[in-house]
């Protein structure tokens, strides 16, 4: 992967797991930031519980010693913007957890995003015909993601709900009353391991606020667990 001068970072998303969960847009429209629409699949307004591991993580073509590979766990939702009328898709994220406050106080300084930092772990078990993914952190008590899949992963089909989750390319922030940051992710089509099983622990009014307390009741909508790749971090902008 060779580095241009309009890239901030480079890594390794790996083992994703994503949990969908459908909300009134309502809620959602006080996290919008300005000049972006909410991004809808089939008339329903997802947010995804994410989950995966950063490795190999550079900063400008550089290593930071003990800060290369970490976990995170994020809450966002999906917008579009209409850039000289072309749209370009993107997520906005309500939280980001992970276990660095080095990374925290990078993203939050100059991306303006809304990482915490707090205790992580993870386990990974592959086997012949199944994975399991297991996230976890403490915030209070310990939450866990957890999901097991079949071993092979598969293509993600052109028009389905995994292409809708995993092909948003824009990070958005909301940075003042009519301001917005954008950087671009670059990645190559993912493919995903089908699930099986999943396992879903977690506060989600402790972690996320009380918008997000009625999550702890609900089955999410999809759960998907993807093998992710190598990605880029674009330089971001403001308007």
């Amino acid at each position: 992967m060779a580095l241009n001068k309009g890239v901030f970072l480079t890594a390794e998303w790996r083992k994703l797991a994503l949990a969908q969960y459908a909300v009134d847009a309502e809620i959602l429209k006080k996290y919008l930031p300005p000049h972006t629409e909410l991004d809808d699949w089939h008339e329903k307004y997802y947010v995804s519980l994410v989950g995966f591991m950063f490795l190999d993580v550079k900063l400008k073509g550089f290593n930071i010693p003990y800060h290369t590979n970490f976990e995170e766990v994020n809450l966002r939702f999906y917008v579009k913007y209409n850039e000289n009328g072309e749209w370009k898709r993107g997520a906005v994220f309500i939280s980001e957890i992970v276990p660095l406050p080095a990374i925290s106080f990078v993203a939050n300084t100059i991306y303006k995003e809304h990482y915490q930092t707090l205790p992580m772990k993870h386990t990974w078990i592959e086997e012949e015909h199944q994975i399991q993914v297991d996230y976890l952190w403490k915030n209070k008590i310990w939450n866990k993601f957890s999901i097991t899949a079949a071993s092979k992963t598969e293509e993600i089909a052109v028009g389905s709900e995994e292409e809708f989750i995993t092909e948003h390319y824009w990070g958005y922030t909301k940075i003042g009353p009519n301001r917005t940051s954008e950087y671009g992710v670059e990645h190559p089509r993912w493919e995903v391991y089908p699930t099986k099983s999943f396992n879903i622990d977690v506060d989600f009014a402790v972690n996320y606020g009380n918008d997000f307390a009625f999550l702890n009741n609900t089955q999410p909508d999809s759960v998907i667990l993807a093998e992710g790749s190598e990605i880029r971090v674009l330089k971001g902008k403001k308007f």
